[in-house]
């Protein structure tokens, strides 16, 4: 069932991903027509809007469910073209701003942790990165239950020089990789388990946030970079790295969560159109018994 259902949607999808951008978004620009009728997790999209953003009228939260919907069918579309992208392409549609730093860290052989949000294309920032620095990029990522999708998915995440990581053999590839230079990278404003988070305010919301990535890096004492992933118009992305912390293991616990989840803020609250708002972020409450952290940080 899985392989049938793959083989009749995969011509669609390869038919999308050969057109020329000027027509896939007068496609996606209909798909937003589709997407708004068909009701997609407007209530999920709306509620997080309101909370996040509680001193703005209803008006501005209706607009700005109308330009995230929009930015999400370009979103879709951009994913599905990655198939057959060139790297002339890649280069062109996702700029990369190579940083001092990255080189020195080249040159002092120092591997690091790469942290990002569902901001921006981020699937663009893979071939942009691995495209424009030395470093092997290494994705970690879950997998798709269908496997003939799942294929698909890994031709295109790694056509460019990217590699890709399940999750779960996460520790292992990096302990295997010790010895060569990479930058593994996490997208990390995943839901955490409550059970198992680090607690924090994010977007005026008591967040649980996933601390997998800090508990890597003061592990393998690897720095940790922010990727800021910014649409500079229509189909065009740039891809600044910024160092948030150079020496894990001399930070407090929970502390480079908590510089992730407030650089990720800011990049929001300044571009919110490109955030994942359909996703349910804050699907947990949080437990009495958790201080609040964030205060205690800043206290």
């Amino acid at each position: 069932m899985q392989a049938i259902l793959f083989y009749l949607i995969y011509p669609l999808i390869y038919a999308i991903a050969l057109l020329p951008f000027w027509a896939l978004y007068l496609l996606s620009d209909f798909l937003y027509y589709v997407l708004r009728l068909s009701g997609y997790r407007k209530k999920v999209v709306l509620e997080n809007l309101r909370k996040s953003f509680p001193e703005k009228t209803e008006a501005e939260i209706e607009n700005l469910s109308n330009r995230y919907y929009r930015y999400l069918c370009d979103l879709t579309l951009e994913t599905l073209k990655t198939l057959t992208m060139s790297e002339r392409s890649a280069r062109e549609r996702c700029t990369f701003v190579n940083k001092p730093f990255l080189d020195e860290l080249y040159q002092s052989g120092q591997s690091f942790i790469i942290v990002m949000g569902h901001y921006g294309n981020w699937e663009w920032a893979g071939p942009a990165f691995s495209l424009n620095t030395p470093f092997q990029l290494v994705v970690i990522y879950r997998p798709l239950s269908n496997p003939y999708f799942e294929r698909m998915l890994t031709r295109m995440r790694t056509k460019h020089g990217t590699k890709i990581c399940p999750v779960k053999n996460t520790l292992r590839d990096m302990v295997a990789n010790r010895n060569k230079l990479t930058a593994t990278a996490f997208i990390a404003d995943q839901t955490a388990t409550k059970n198992d988070a680090y607690w924090t305010t994010f977007l005026n919301q008591d967040t649980a946030v996933f601390t997998g990535p800090e508990k890597l890096a003061k592990k393998f004492n690897y720095p940790v970079v922010y990727m800021k992933m910014e649409r500079t118009r229509r189909g065009h992305y740039m891809v600044t790295p910024e160092l948030l912390c150079r020496e894990p293991q001399r930070t407090d616990t929970d502390e480079i969560s908590e510089m992730f989840t407030r650089r990720l803020e800011l990049d929001i609250v300044e571009q919110p159109t490109t955030w994942l708002w359909s996703h349910r972020r804050w699907k947990h409450k949080k437990p009495a018994a958790v201080p609040a952290t964030q205060e205690q940080l800043t206290n």
